[in-house]
């Protein structure tokens, strides 16, 4: 049965997508290249953690929504939006392989007519490129001509519930102007503004501004912790001050490490290296054996060793209120107290079981007897559902790595 949307690639990137899709009426079916997503939306659940839950994955379906792994599918739909994972390969580069693979398997079965967008983090002119070469070579027709075909970058706040799709402005560059505006009238219908880029490498460029300016700015604010601690300055403190500059500051907050899907990228395709990111990448990517030595301290100070210490770890996900798991530092964390000699526990209400060196974690049922219990207990993610008040008030020693607590109640980070 024809569709007016296909979203290829039912994973972070393309089930909010279909979400929102499905939600405004417009006839989506999904297709991944593997057979597993598809399997497991038709049975009502979601093929991964955190973008949706189970009764958004059946409203969706009783919305009509079709998950497939028949790509004949594809060849009856109006807007093709690819959506697979770009992960960072051993060269700190985006991995296109899925990218790849996704195009070929629309290219086959292209119309004329068809409005291909690509969504996932891609380095610039990897529409033009890359993308353009696959659907052009397999389908015989001709980009900007035939069908139109434009660059999206995709634009998500898991778990917000202030930044909804329809709320976030979606930027579109098209290979010519009349692709920018036919994928402009597709989003129009799903979002309430959409800012035209000048061509696709302008929008792609966006994606990788926007992802590496939360990074550095991680970077700078957990360098500020490290410095501040040394100096016995209350950097939240700082913080709360700093921000009430209504102009030239943008508030960040440090934390264990940095998390989610959208990986900081140091180079571009073949050229020079971001060097700045670079060097974020390193500061953030210390901070949880930052994390672990602050832990180590803290019981040094008051008497015990790391090694035989029992710890206790509040929240492993990589965002609050969210199962997902992408990037978390908590394994790191975990891997290094467990060097250290100590017996690590965990408490997360969204995530029912752990494993670390492909051995289970022990998952604390009573919060509050758990954190009694331990040497140290270590908030990692701040989960509504944690009461930090009475949990300072339990717990024998509490490190805060992400100042939620009130001030005094806890060591901060």
């Amino acid at each position: 049965m024809p569709a007016d949307l296909a979203v290829i690639g039912l994973g972070h990137h393309g089930l909010p997508l279909a979400q929102a899709a499905t939600a405004a009426g417009i006839d989506t079916v999904g297709y991944d290249t593997d057979p597993r997503p598809a399997a497991e939306l038709a049975a009502g659940r979601s093929p991964v953690d955190g973008p949706l839950t189970v009764p958004e994955v059946r409203r969706m379906l009783a919305g009509g929504f079709r998950p497939t792994h028949d790509p004949a599918e594809l060849g009856r739909v109006r807007t093709a939006v690819l959506c697979p994972p770009t992960p960072l390969g051993p060269d700190r580069a985006l991995d296109l392989t899925a990218v790849t693979d996704a195009a070929r398997a629309l290219a086959v079965r292209l119309r004329p007519h068809t409005t291909v967008v690509l969504e996932s983090p891609v380095p610039p002119g990897t529409t033009e490129g890359l993308l353009r070469d696959v659907l052009e070579t397999g389908s015989g027709l001709r980009a900007g001509r035939d069908f139109h075909l434009a660059y999206s970058p995709g634009r998500l706040d898991p778990g917000s519930r202030t930044h909804g799709y329809a709320g976030t402005p979606k930027v579109i560059g098209g290979l010519t102007p009349a692709c920018t505006e036919s994928a402009a009238a597709f989003y129009g219908r799903l979002t309430d503004k959409v800012v035209r880029a000048r061509g696709p490498r302008e929008a792609e460029t966006v994606k990788l501004l926007e992802t590496n300016f939360r990074h550095v700015n991680i970077a700078l604010v957990n360098e500020m912790a490290v410095l501040c601690h040394e100096l016995g300055v209350d950097l939240w403190d700082v913080i709360r001050c700093a921000e009430t500059k209504p102009f030239g500051f943008q508030a960040f907050r440090p934390g264990p490490g940095v998390g989610g899907h959208g990986v900081p990228v140091d180079t571009v395709g073949a050229h020079r290296p971001l060097r700045l990111v670079e060097l974020a990448g390193q500061v953030n990517e210390r901070m949880p054996t930052y994390v672990v030595r602050r832990a180590a301290a803290l019981l040094n100070e008051h008497g015990k060793s790391a090694r035989g210490a029992r710890i206790l770890l509040l929240g492993i996900t990589y965002k609050p209120d969210l199962p997902d798991r992408q990037g978390s530092p908590a394994d790191e964390i975990a891997r290094h107290l467990m060097d250290l000699g100590a017996a690590v526990s965990y408490h997360d209400p969204y995530v029912p079981d752990w494993r670390v060196r492909e051995l289970p974690v022990p998952r604390a049922d009573s919060l509050y007897e758990a954190a009694a219990h331990a040497d140290l207990t270590v908030l990692l993610q701040h989960h509504r559902t944690y009461d930090l008040q009475g949990l300072s008030v339990k717990a024998q020693l509490l490190l805060d790595t992400r100042g939620a607590t009130p001030a005094g109640a806890a060591h901060r980070l």
